[in-house]
């Protein structure tokens, strides 16, 4: 037995696993779909995959030559101790960190005991064809990781297909014990989750409400919702439903088939699965779809112009700004929110409220809409809409550095809302206006023109710019460029950290900065 041999193999094999922090994040933040995964791998991590083939075949030459064998241990430990600062500092620095749920525990113990049964085949079989078959397999899965994350991906999905279906029956079960529950869909490509919120403060001035937390918005996160958190005196149980092709609102339905409906709207989201608009559509109006067979009632936003020109208005409750069944009118803004007439077909009301922006205040229309159609009273709407405070990372006021103003509209991916958010940050007179963005993802062919546009808009009204992502950014950059934006004032850099050190750098109590848009760290090149 050559134990240079297999010691090399062992560190070989530890080192993948630590390599494995940064595939099963991008995988986790990709929603373990391997195709998007691999985009990433081509995208993203291309320069890595290449130094990661170029160890395999040194390690591979190394490992044949048996007077190396003390060469090949030092380089398998340098690639083991490279691996192990390489996972700690990208955890630091990662935006979304892998979060170790049950599925990515499964990745990894798949690794684990697929490395360990190759290693245990070379020891068996040392000396055969065999052997060095398991050996040669040991270091091309530990020096292209890639290959290894996928392969558990392929080994684990009967595993997580089992104990999902588990769950969603389980969850099935505790809904159909709830024989009173009302259940309302939110969905949309943007607006749903503010909307989610919105609506669960004011119904739960008359009612014992359940929503889904933050964005939980997928059939896992809805199941987890219902085993985790709905009590039996829970009456009304919101549910946010998310989809990134056509189906996914379907599949939630049939979960927890919702009696009432909200679309916030529907735009140029997710075009890098959806493919076209229509596909988008026809998403959406599943939840629409559901509803109906349930003989309950649908609310869309009429200001989204494409959405209404698909819709029967006699078959739905229509809200916006303009006259409809419900609206919002004589809208004004301040540094300490909004105000606004909520008017319904019998009456009319004067909102206040500390959220910002036109998008919130038909958000707040919607949320208005259903509670007043569930007996909601006036009084207890207006009370509700005051007591509202931003969703976290949603046009959120907070005070930063030198007592700077900071706008943290991070959570903001879409087109019209982030337009709205810079014109947002024009309100705010004599103060030196500043965004960080590094623009829009998932928009398929729009997405140049979108993100063109948004440069636009922030060269006219802000005094400094400050654009994510040194390749990325470039059709933000042409569209600040084509207004005669000074370039002494614009910034472009590769990580939010440098963002905020110039930030830092420029701020004072006299400045307002708009923190437009995050990304995933797949997208951030």
């Amino acid at each position: 037995m050559n134990y240079l041999y297999l010691s090399s193999l062992i560190l070989a094999a530890v080192s993948a696993v630590f390599a494995l922090v940064r595939q099963n994040q991008m995988l986790q933040q990709n929603s373990y779909f391997p195709s998007r995964y691999f985009s990433w791998v081509k995208d993203g991590y291309s320069i890595y995959l290449c130094l990661e083939c170029i160890g395999f075949c040194i390690a591979s030459l190394l490992s044949h030559k048996e007077k190396l064998g003390v060469v090949f241990l030092i380089f398998t430990a340098a690639v083991l101790a490279v691996r192990i600062i390489t996972a700690v500092r990208v955890q630091k620095k990662s935006i979304k960190k892998l979060v170790f749920t049950g599925r990515v525990k499964r990745l990894f113990a798949a690794a684990i005991v697929l490395l360990t049964v190759l290693i245990t085949l070379f020891c068996v079989f040392y000396g055969t064809l065999a052997g060095e078959i398991a050996a040669m397999l040991t270091v091309m899965l530990s020096f292209v990781s890639p290959l290894l994350c996928l392969f558990c991906r392929f080994v684990t999905a009967p595993v997580d297909k089992a104990i999902t279906k588990w769950y969603i029956n389980d969850a099935k079960r505790i809904l159909n014990a709830h024989k009173d529950l009302i259940v309302i869909g939110i969905t949309g490509s943007y607006g749903k989750t503010s909307t989610k919120f919105i609506l669960n403060r004011i119904l739960s001035e008359k009612y014992n409400v359940l929503a889904t937390p933050h964005s939980f918005n997928t059939p896992m996160g809805v199941v987890r919702t219902v085993r985790e958190q709905l009590k039996p005196q829970t009456e009304i149980f919101i549910c946010e439903m998310g989809a990134k092709k056509i189906g996914d609102i379907k599949e939630i339905c049939d979960i927890v088939h919702p009696k009432y409906g909200i679309i916030t709207s529907v735009g140029e989201q997710h075009l890098d699965t959806f493919k076209t608009v229509d596909n988008v559509f026809k998403t959406k109006f599943e939840l629409a779809d559901e509803v109906f067979k349930n003989s309950g009632s649908m609310f869309v936003n009429g200001d989204s112009a494409e959405l209404i020109k698909r819709i029967d208005p006699s078959l739905y409750n229509i809200y916006g700004t303009q006259r409809f069944d419900y609206s919002a009118s004589n809208i004004t803004y301040g540094k300490n929110g909004s105000e606004f007439t909520f008017e319904s077909k019998d009456d009319s009301i004067c909102i206040s409220t500390k959220l910002l922006g036109l998008h919130n205040i038909i958000n707040i229309t919607g949320a208005a809409a259903l509670a007043s159609f569930l007996g909601v009273s006036d009084e207890s709407i207006r009370f509700a809409a005051a007591a509202l405070k931003p969703t976290e990372h949603r046009l959120e006021i907070k005070q930063s550095v030198a007592g700077s103003t900071l706008i943290d509209d991070a959570y903001n991916a879409n087109p019209e809302g982030s337009i709205e958010a810079v014109r947002v940050l024009s309100r705010f007179d004599d103060m030196k206006k500043v965004i960080i963005t590094p623009g829009l993802i998932e928009l398929g062919a729009r997405e140049y023109d979108c993100n063109f546009a948004l440069g636009v808009e922030a060269a006219k009204i802000c005094d400094i710019i400050i654009l994510v992502g040194l390749n990325r950014s470039k059709p933000l950059r042409d569209g600040v460029c084509s207004v005669n934006f000074p370039l002494d004032k614009l910034f472009v850099v590769s990580s939010f950290k440098e963002a905020m050190e110039i930030y830092g750098g420029l701020a004072d109590k006299n400045t307002a900065v708009l923190l437009e848009n995050d990304l995933p760290d797949n997208y951030l090149n």
